[in-house]
């Protein structure tokens, strides 16, 4: 566990299984102590009114058992087993229950709760001592009563809501077992009498919302709860969070539905493929309680990136791969996986909402709770240039939200998402958005003739008997063979822009060898490429990073949790730091080259696009000139 104020705390299985027998037992048969009710008495026949007998009960209590299972079977008859939506209702109030107790068990340990219980189990205390344990143990089972309510409106679904709300619960505040006790009393006592599923569900669910308000209500008679107000419990398994006493009602996550794709079946597309399946495996050395990952301390984490290619070249094919690695992985691990595109139909024409839904959009795939993955397919769509007074105000937000989002003053990298943005023409998206996009990759599908005969040979099937021929299948898409080719073209610039540059400097300084060369070959590339600012040499910098930090992180370590993904922070650092490589001039200027090769191809398309619309504009220009003079000759003009 960790500190209150140091993120999240991480509830284990182990420390919620243990409470299982005491919250079986407060949903089978409990005995509470009940206030005599003053306004009680026999109904009057004919009348609504009730005799009240003039002798004072008031003060009165009596026992009660409650037994929260046959209250609930009650209402369906002679059957003798629950439907699955009273099943649940028991299950999440005997789960709520565990977790109640377990989050006191936090509360307990993160004050001086638990020393003090320790000294009082050997003599009883007295004097500020003995005032500050039972302080403190009142406001552990507030506490527990707290997480019981807001655990059963997270995890239970309904939608209608009941006539009139059921009576607050007899709150009690002795120990957090006397607290979920009274729960449970107040649990049984709304649903008693429930005629369907639907009134069960939306009594407990308004009875768990009317505990809260009488809690919140009370929240100032208890001391020592100010540090669980910095509390973040997450336990994954039921998808519940819980923040302080921030309480919203809980909507569960769909299910992710998605064609995922295997590496395997993408052909081409070398390096993207490989830093996409690195990309994965660095998302999940994220640590959840220090919610930190070692890959963002020690470089080389990849928080967002740009794929560019024609249409048709394998971007989508390529995100099904990334969200399928990561949702594996994390199944495996146990943890929570978010997976998010944010697309065109998100862009709305009320003022402001678009930007409203691309914050969104980005808070929840930045939640640190869960690993999270965000696309935004066709982002020149999306989001547009500035300068285009075409465009929608919608998108103008959006570009404004995701520049802010992605490296603004506010943005912090904790290394448990990635953002990817995919286009057709990243020409058309805005210069600085475009510049925030640390990694670069080159989407452009199957290239080589092996290439062609691989992905044919791929797609066509096994359903024929025609013999493949001179030719080792897939030989050529053998990864690590694959990305050292494609790297090593990138040891000298590709676009002609940039090849000018190259030779320039080459032959007015020779070979580039020393850190002062590299910087000298970047000011050329300024002077030729005005876009290429600070913010590119960051990106460049930061993929060198994640080319030092090459490591193929070993796929055993992913097979068992234990191995590697439930290990402690540091210890996780150690065990990269431990496969890191050197940086080299060779690994250098292959990333300057393949940055810089970008940036000019997009500005060349740009350029040649504001070509073809100059042209289009003289042509219309001149046949227009051409009409008119027709219209004059004819006394028409």
């Amino acid at each position: 566990m960790n500190g209150l104020n140091a993120g999240l705390t991480t509830i284990h299985e182990d420390e919620i299984a243990k409470h299982l027998a005491l919250a079986q037992g407060l949903v089978t048969r409990l005995i509470v102590l009940d206030a005599g009710d003053a306004a009680g008495g026999t109904a009057i026949a004919g009348t609504g009114r009730r005799f009240v007998s003039t002798v004072s009960t008031g003060s009165v209590k009596r026992t009660r058992e409650v037994e929260l299972i046959r209250t609930i079977q009650a209402g369906q008859g002679a059957d003798p087993l629950l439907s699955p939506q009273k099943h649940g209702v028991v299950y999440r109030a005997r789960r709520g229950a565990q977790v109640a107790l377990a989050v006191a068990e936090v509360f307990a340990r993160q004050t001086h709760l638990e020393q003090l219980q320790a000294r009082n189990l050997s003599a009883p205390l007295a004097g500020p001592d003995a005032e500050q344990f039972k302080a403190l143990l009142q406001a552990s089972a507030y506490v527990a009563a707290f997480a019981f309510a807001a655990y059963l409106l997270s995890t239970l679904s309904g939608e209608s809501e009941p006539v009139e709300d059921p009576k607050e619960p007899d709150f009690l505040f002795d120990t957090p077992q006397d607290a979920l006790k009274s729960m449970i009393a107040g649990l049984d006592a709304a649903v008693a009498g429930a005629p369907d599923d639907a009134t069960l569900l939306a009594r407990t669910r308004a009875f768990a919302r009317g505990a809260i308000e009488g809690l919140i209500a009370r929240k100032t008679r208890f001391t020592g709860l100010a540090a669980f107000e910095n509390t973040h419990i997450r336990i994954d398994q039921d998808d519940f969070t819980l923040d302080g006493f921030d309480v919203a009602p809980g909507v569960k996550r769909a299910p992710l539905s998605m064609t995922f794709k295997k590496p395997e079946e993408i052909i081409g597309n070398h390096i993207a493929k490989y830093q996409a399946m690195k990309l994965a495996k660095m998302l999940m050395a994220y640590d959840f309680d220090r919610q930190m990952n070692p890959f963002v301390e020690l470089g080389g984490f990849l928080f967002t990136f740009i794929g560019d290619g024609m249409p048709g070249t394998g971007k989508t094919i390529l995100i099904q791969m990334i969200a399928g690695l990561l949702n594996d992985y994390c199944q495996v691990a146990g943890y929570a996986f978010h997976y998010e595109n944010f697309g065109v139909d998100q862009i709305s024409s009320y003022q402001g909402k678009s930007g409203q839904n691309a914050k969104a959009f980005v808070n929840n795939v930045v939640n640190p709770r869960a690993i999270g993955f965000g696309t935004i397919d066709d982002v020149d769509q999306v989001a547009a240039k500035r300068s285009d007074d075409r465009a929608s105000a919608g998108q103008h937000e959006v570009t404004a939200v995701l520049m802010e989002s992605f490296a603004g003053a506010s943005t912090v990298v904790r290394g448990n998402c990635t953002f990817g943005m995919f286009s057709n023409y990243p020409e058309n998206v805005d210069d600085a958005l475009r510049q925030r996009a640390g990694g670069r990759w080159l989407i452009d599908g199957p290239q080589t003739e092996h290439d062609y005969i691989d992905i044919f040979a791929l797609l066509i099937g096994k359903n024929h008997t025609i013999p493949l021929g001179d030719h080792q299948l897939f030989a050529d898409q053998e990864i690590k063979r694959a990305v050292s080719v494609s790297y090593d073209k990138h040891s000298r610039p590709e676009e002609a822009g940039l090849v000018a540059v190259w030779e320039r400097y080459e032959k007015a300084h020779g070979r580039i060898e020393t850190l002062a060369d590299i910087g000298a070959y970047l000011h050329e590339i300024k002077l030729a490429e005005p876009r290429f600012t600070g913010r590119a040499i960051k990106n460049i910098t930061d993929a060198i990073k994640m080319r030092a930090m090459d490591v193929e992180l070993p796929d055993d370590w992913f097979v068992d949790p234990k191995t590697f993904m439930h290990k402690s922070y540091d210890d996780k650092k150690a065990m990269i730091a431990d496969l890191r490589g050197p940086v080299t001039m060779e690994m250098i200027l292959q990333e300057v080259n393949r940055y810089a090769d970008s940036e000019f191809r997009y500005a060349d398309k740009s350029d040649e696009a504001a070509v073809t619309e100059i042209v289009r504009r003289e042509r219309q220009r001149e046949r227009a000139i051409g009409e008119i003079e027709g219209l004059k000759r004819e006394g028409k003009w």
